[in-house]
């Protein structure tokens, strides 16, 4: 029996990586971690705590060796935090050992999800959640998009059925199995 590749998500805050991702290992009969709430787990502590005490640039160490770690594992579907890519040793380790899934959505989908999110540091104190959002996007899309095998783009559908497109989506680029 052949062995699923990884399949990495990334995408911004709010693009259904973790649900997405979820259904997707549910689909494939693999494992599902996220990498923050990994990095949650193994420190005690939010994200936003992390945040507050390291900064952003000691949470991104702290990410790029989660992901460094989480990547090694065999049979496993990944949803990374929105700021991942950030870190070009990230974006090298996705690209090189699985199967990348850029989950764009529209900056009305990211405000109607994060808006009664907690644990959104770069959004926390913000006058100006909307243009907050632009600004990541406008970094981060061309990170997003470079490392991506796969864009799909979600919107107002179904978790379970965006699941059902991408893996067939993967399967039909020859990516689903090895």
């Amino acid at each position: 029996m052949a062995i699923n590749p990884n399949i990495y998500l990334v995408g911004p805050m709010g693009a259904g990586k973790t649900t997405i991702g979820k259904r997707i290992a549910e689909i494939k009969g693999m494992n599902f971690v996220d990498s923050d709430n990994e990095i949650e787990k193994r420190t005690g502590v939010d994200i936003s705590f992390i945040f507050d005490m390291e900064g952003e640039e000691g949470f991104r160490r702290r990410e790029r060796e989660i992901i460094a770690e989480l990547t090694e594992l065999p049979n496993t579907v990944l949803a990374t935090g929105g700021g991942a890519v950030l870190e070009a040793e990230t974006r090298d380790l996705l690209s090189a050992r699985g199967v990348v899934v850029y989950l764009e959505t529209s900056l009305e989908q990211q405000l109607a999800r994060t808006r009664n999110s907690k644990d959104r540091p770069l959004l926390e104190g913000s006058d100006d959640v909307e243009a907050t959002l632009r600004q990541l996007m406008e970094e981060r899309d061309p990170l997003y998009r470079g490392i991506a095998d796969l864009v799909v783009t979600t919107g107002d559908q179904p978790a379970r059925k965006l699941a059902r497109e991408i893996v067939e989506n993967l399967e039909s680029i020859g990516t689903a199995e090895l």
